[in-house]
């Protein structure tokens, strides 16, 4: 995997909450592996200029990243082992884009109260929009 890949897939996931009208990520935490893609100038400068804090794990295990793993283990269960054999990259690539769009705008996920993570997502914003217009502290 190489920085550009996941530089995009930051974008994406920035130009993509924009369009929602969420414009800070203040409190937003990046987990991932030690991988170079991660650790490198790059990203982690976009990170911070995007405001989001890294979060590496330790090489060696996955205590920080339990969540991803947990989720790599579903995408394999309910895309990758069940669709293939798969004969070409693009045939992934394609069949990737639509899990993800159907698991975060369909899939009825257990861990987000059986809502789909983009209704917890838009939930999330706007509780931290009223408690910020009546003056709380949202951090």
């Amino acid at each position: 995997m190489k920085t550009t890949l996941v530089l995009d897939a930051l974008e994406q996931a920035v130009w993509t909450r924009h369009q929602a009208g969420i414009v800070e990520f203040d409190g937003l935490i990046h987990h991932n592996d030690a991988g170079s893609q991660y650790t490198s100038i790059a990203f982690t400068e976009r990170l911070a200029e995007a405001g989001a804090a890294p979060s590496v794990g330790s090489v060696g295990d996955a205590y920080d990243n339990a969540l991803a793993e947990s989720l790599i283990g579903l995408f394999k269960t309910e895309l990758i082992k069940p669709g293939g054999p798969w004969r070409t990259v693009e045939q992934v690539e394609i069949a990737t884009l639509e899990y993800v769009d159907w698991f975060n705008h369909r899939r009825l996920f257990e861990a987000c109260g059986d809502i789909p993570p983009v209704e917890l997502e838009a939930a999330h914003y706007r509780q931290h929009a009223a408690l910020a217009e009546v003056g709380h502290s949202t951090a």
